[in-house]
């Protein structure tokens, strides 16, 4: 694999899948592009169906041992694991802002951030046990937790340390063994974090790696019918095609999909906060969060301080380089500026208040940078209120009364988070007990949530639970032992 800060023009090794312990190549590859410069940083192996099936025999072949392996054993390797992690956070950052754009103190916080989910299972292994049922004097009933066996976990590209971790800690954890379909655009952490599992003593087969193109790679993984558990990271378009191929062999799958989060900014709210709040959850990774917050629902009364303040906000907003650390860096490629650009412009409602254009700065015209947008008073129904833009484009609605608010929050297809933003106590858990989200900040919004809590949707926003100790309960089944005494 291509290493940080080679020459200009000097050759680089292509990034390969990593599978049982072992760099595997492909026939064909492709370009991988920074998308703040446009140009190449290497190439990628290109893998089909041979190398998925590879590595899925290889994780098959590794469960045999891994599952049987004490918890003790497996939580010693994943704080191992974590160590490594935290002593390569600063090379491994590199890697996801060349490949991604995003600011560099960014991505060092993912690395950091993918070292506490495999230090947070590591610990929570140690703890996770079984129950026993007190039936009748003469029947000794119990339930184990096991394994599926083989996972497979198909990620997006817009936080690849942390959409890795996030899957592979607790399948590792509970004893499955994975193989793993980084995002086309963002391979090259997947891959040096498997290696990083090697040496910190994860047998060969345990995490397993695979590079390539979702149409191609992805497919095969979600198909296969070896895997017994599919995680899918990703669009609302694509996830329905995994749970499809889910379906057909009857393997369960977790889906965490699209998002078009709102804050509700009531009346007596801190507006100062919620409107600085809410900018930074917009700017972090350009936009490109599900959990971004891309809806701003305010009340009449408080309408035009927070626009003001939103506004004072972005214009302080510095855009370069991922390498360089500006506030906002790129998209992650030229297609998704096309994308952002395109519902923008065709926005049939609403004023833009400031941005709205693509950005060239320090005169790099083949970037896909795009200025921090805020779009006031557009229709709910629009395509730009409803459908997730995936970049730094905020839009802003009124409303009169909770009902209102509430009805808006709920009016579109997605349900991942919201934020209730009020002084009034009672209010604040009877809105969030009537917005429908998987999580619901009160004068706070953490875009993504942290390591510790359950983080999922419902509706188009898809179904299951990761992070936290309900992500044990995703990869493993129960099973009940019924003893005649």
């Amino acid at each position: 694999m291509s290493q940080p800060g080679e020459a200009a023009g000097k050759p680089r090794e292509v990034t390969e899948a990593f599978i049982d312990g072992k760099p595997v190549g492909a026939k064909d590859t492709y370009d991988n592009i920074d998308p703040s410069t446009g140009r190449s940083l290497g190439q990628v192996s290109r893998a089909g169906w041979e190398q998925v099936d590879r590595a899925v025999a290889a994780a098959r072949a590794a469960h045999r041992t891994w599952r049987t392996t004490a918890p003790e054993q497996r939580a010693e390797l994943l704080c191992r694991l974590a160590d490594l992690i935290a002593d390569q956070a600063d090379a491994l950052a590199r890697l996801d802002s060349e490949d991604t754009g995003k600011p560099l103190s960014q991505a060092l916080n993912d690395a950091r951030v993918c070292a506490r989910y495999f230090r947070f299972y590591g610990h929570a292994i140690d703890s996770y046990y079984g129950l026993s049922v007190p039936l009748r004097p003469d029947l000794h009933v119990y339930t184990r937790r096991e394994p599926y066996g083989v996972t497979g976990h198909i990620l997006a590209w817009n936080y690849p340390l942390q959409l890795f971790a996030r899957q592979v800690a607790p399948a590792v954890a509970t004893g499955n063994c994975a193989v793993v379909k980084p995002a086309d655009e963002t391979p090259r952490s997947a891959v040096a974090v498997a290696r990083l599992a090697l040496r910190a003593g994860l047998p060969p087969g345990v995490v397993n790696v695979v590079t390539g193109l979702g149409s191609e790679a992805g497919a095969a993984l979600a198909a296969h019918p070896g895997v017994d558990h599919v995680g899918f990271v990703g669009s609302t378009r694509v996830g329905s095609l995994v749970a499809a191929a889910g379906a057909g062999r009857v393997a369960p799958v977790t889906l965490e999909l699209g998002g078009k989060s709102a804050h509700l900014v009531f009346a007596d709210a801190d507006v100062e906060k919620a409107a600085r709040v809410a900018a930074n959850a917009i700017l972090q990774n350009a936009g490109q969060t599900c959990s971004a917050g891309s809806r701003v629902l305010v009340h009449e009364s408080v309408h035009a301080e927070l626009v003001e303040r939103v506004v004072g906000h972005f214009a302080n907003v510095s855009i370069g380089r991922g390498l360089d650390d500006p506030d906002l860096g790129p998209l992650v490629s030229r297609k998704q500026q096309d994308r952002v650009r395109g519902f923008v412009e065709s926005a049939d409602s609403g004023e833009i208040l400031f941005g709205g254009t693509v950005a060239e700065p320090g005169g790099i015209t083949e970037g896909a940078y795009f200025t921090p947008t805020l779009i006031d008073g557009v229709d709910p129904a629009s395509p730009i209120a409803q459908e997730e833009v995936f970049g730094p484009v905020l839009t802003t609605m009124r409303f009169a009364t909770e009902e209102e608010a509430v009805a808006l929050a709920n009016g579109t297809d997605y349900a991942l988070l919201g934020a209730v933003w009020t002084g009034d106590l009672s209010r604040a858990h009877r809105v969030a007990a009537e917005v429908e989200a998987g999580q619901v900040y009160v004068n706070t919004y953490g875009a993504g949530g942290g390591v510790e809590l359950p983080f999922g949707g419902f509706r188009k926003s898809g179904y299951g639970r990761e992070k936290g100790v309900e992500a044990l309960d995703a990869y493993t089944a129960t099973k009940t032992v019924v003893v005649q005494l």
